[in-house]
């Protein structure tokens, strides 16, 4: 990212709004919003391949299923520039004991985020680099997330969470596995 060049373009974007880029309150602000944006939009320029950092493992007895949830996560519409943020649920069922780290499910998350972009491509990316990462049996991801470029701007509702879903393999083809993600991902328990 080029920080100068954003810095700039804050001060533009000030003036253009019919504010003062130079008035106390605002002096330091283009600085502040490049950092936001080097922070908020790191994953771009970078392939999922360029993450290295994911660790394999290889266990013996494979269980049924993985499951990390309640992972929060911000990213940034891709047509307003406005934050969405929410919760990722992230499972998948291990192919020859192979498995990640656990900590690695919730950099996933954060890799397919930190861009501007859309909710449901967010989904559909953490699934494809799980995907590439582990040929699982099968992906399950649930995001559901709040969007301001909905409240803030156009419609102007609070509480309205967008839900989004992807699922693969045995999670398209098994309906009580299907089931037992949900309703674990959707009430943090399993009632059997």
């Amino acid at each position: 990212m080029d920080q100068k060049a954003v810095e700039q373009a804050v001060k533009q974007l000030l003036i253009a709004i019919g504010d003062d880029p130079q008035r106390p309150g605002l002096v330091e602000t283009p600085q502040r919003v490049a950092k936001m944006y080097g922070e908020i939009a790191s994953s771009l320029g970078r392939q999922p391949e360029d993450v290295t950092n994911y660790k394999v493992f290889q266990v013996e007895d494979t269980p049924r299923m993985v499951i990390v949830e309640h992972i929060p996560f911000y990213s940034l519409c891709e047509h307003h520039l406005l934050p969405f943020f929410g919760e990722a649920n992230v499972a998948y069922v291990p192919r020859d004991g192979k498995v990640i780290g656990l900590s690695k499910i919730p950099r996933l998350v954060d890799f397919a985020a930190r861009r501007p972009g859309m909710q449901e491509r967010v989904t559909t990316d953490i699934v494809k680099e799980l995907q590439r990462l582990l040929n699982p049996r099968g992906i399950a991801v649930t995001i559901t997330a709040r969007h301001l470029c909905m409240e803030m701007r156009g419609i102007n509702k609070r509480g309205q969470d967008t839900y989004t879903s992807r699922f693969t393999g045995l999670f398209n083809d098994d309906d009580g596995l299907r089931r037992e993600f949900l309703m674990k991902s959707e009430h943090g328990q399993v009632n059997l």
